[in-house]
């Protein structure tokens, strides 16, 4: 170190004073940068705007950027011209792969690497797993955000079928499961153009020093499980984000500590959990097939394409982007049924809630003679089928005749039998109809006959009685 280096190191306001130009803030600049949408253009054109109002000569804008440049290199973990802290989160997999051992076999296994990159201050996340399917995806996105206590506010992924299913310059379609995710977590999915990896090349770089420092480190070590062979490869993972850089003081971790985690959006009170989403047509017996388990909808929405969002505990179904059903899903054995009362049409609710324990509680409702008729029906018939069709027509009485009514033409069937039927108390019921109907009409007869007026004798109007 030279006297004027050791100079600057400690003084470096003297060197901008001695220019005659107005100092920089260079504290103040590097706060500002790490704020969202903030520029270095803009705090210069500010920087310029308050030189001219206090009469101050100001640093052109390459002088301001060579300057700032030269202060975060000595005195900061992140230089925040490139990246924004808490911006960006790049992730990927990993091109070797590692290896899990068969107990059973001795075979290898491949097992898959996958690296997730925070670019201001390059600490990276890595988890091994055994497929590189949309479930093991979403696992370690899940994984990954709470290693880095935070999420970002842009995701970039690379153009994996897993989540990213169209990519051109016109249209983005991404995986239905992979944006609810994104939804979730509050961040945007931004993936890098097509063969382009300068869109996320700190990914590739840390893709590149993963396989050298971990993938590799681990060639002669022999894991029987993906749990064993991923508490290897964070072993290795928390060395490789505290191996000192070579350049300037600290590592990958304090860089975050210090000029990243801050900017990080906090983490939802739980991690996602993982849905798939799938299409289906409903059937005729308003079910829809998933994974050989069948699901009741609505009977209207027979014949209809629909969207159904599977999760682990949970099947829902959605029609034009409108939820119109939901069951806990089922598992074990294929061909099982969750039927909702309520998507059923009246015929089929009938035919449904014939059973003996909604007959013998629709006659607890009417009253005890009723109940003692139902009861002697199930005992007495020769199949349960048979009398439940005779106690549910029995119950159809109601459409015509009130509780009251058919609790007694069941007490009076009682009274004169002791084998009484539905059809010898659908005759009660008739008869006591009519008969109470007579005697309405006789009893409204009899009131208008005897319902004299006052009458005025002919003597009122000057004529004489006789």
């Amino acid at each position: 170190m030279t006297d004027q280096w050791i100079e600057e190191f400690l003084f470096p306001e003297k060197t901008l004073e001695a220019s005659g130009r107005q100092p920089l803030d260079f504290d103040y600049i590097h706060e500002e940068l790490a704020k969202p949408n903030v520029t270095l253009s803009l705090l210069h054109h500010e920087y310029e705007a308050k030189c001219r109002a206090n009469n101050k000569i100001p640093y052109s804008y390459r002088s301001f950027l060579r300057h700032y440049s030269r202060y975060a290199d000595k005195y900061k973990a992140t230089l925040r011209i490139r990246r924004k802290p808490g911006e960006i989160m790049e992730v990927d997999w990993a091109g070797s792969t590692s290896f899990v051992i068969d107990r059973d076999t001795g075979e290898k296994i491949k097992a898959y690497v996958f690296v997730a990159t925070l670019p201001c201050s390059q600490l990276s996340y890595a988890e091994a797993t055994l497929s590189m399917d949309l479930h093991s995806w979403i696992t370690a996105h899940n994984h990954a955000y709470q290693y880095f206590g935070g999420t970002t506010q842009i995701l970039v992924p690379d153009n994996l079928k897993t989540g990213v299913i169209k990519h051109t310059a016109r249209e983005l379609v991404l995986n239905p499961t992979y944006r609810e995710m994104a939804d979730y977590y509050h961040t945007v999915v931004m993936p890098a153009r097509v063969r382009t990896p300068k869109d996320k090349a700190s990914v590739e770089g840390s893709v590149n020093t993963i396989s050298t420092w971990i993938i590799a480190a681990l060639r002669n070590t022999h894991c029987f499980s993906i749990d064993e062979l991923n508490e290897e490869v964070w072993k290795k993972l928390d060395e490789f984000n505290h191996r000192p850089f070579t350049r300037k003081k600290g590592c990958r971790w304090s860089a975050f500590e210090e000029e990243e985690k801050f900017a990080l959006s906090p983490l939802p009170s739980v991690p996602y959990k993982m849905s798939e989403w799938k299409t289906a047509k409903v059937r005729p017996d308003y079910h829809i097939s998933v994974e050989s388990m069948f699901y009741s909808v609505p009977y209207e929405y027979i014949n209809r394409q629909v969207e159904v969002k599977l999760s682990d505990n949970l099947v829902e179904i959605f029609f034009n982007h409108m939820r119109i059903a939901s069951h806990k899903r089922l598992y074990g054995k294929f061909g099982q049924l969750s039927t909702v009362r309520d998507h059923m049409p009246d015929n089929h609710k009938l035919f449904v809630d014939q059973t003996p324990e909604a007959a013998f509680e629709w006659a607890e409702n009417i009253g005890e003679s009723t109940l003692n008729v139902v009861q002697y029906i199930l005992s007495t018939s020769q199949t349960e089928k048979q009398a439940l069709q005779s106690i549910f027509t029995l119950k159809k009485s109601e459409r015509r005749y009130t509780k009251y009514e058919i609790e007694r033409a069941c007490k009076m069937i009682i009274s004169m039998t002791k084998r009484p039927t539905v059809k010898s108390i659908q005759t009660i019921l008739k008869n006591n109809k009519k008969n109470d109907a007579e005697q309405e009409l006789k009893r409204k007869t009899e009131i208008s006959e005897n319902n004299y007026g006052f009458t005025r004798g002919a003597s009122y109007y000057g004529g004489t009685d006789q």
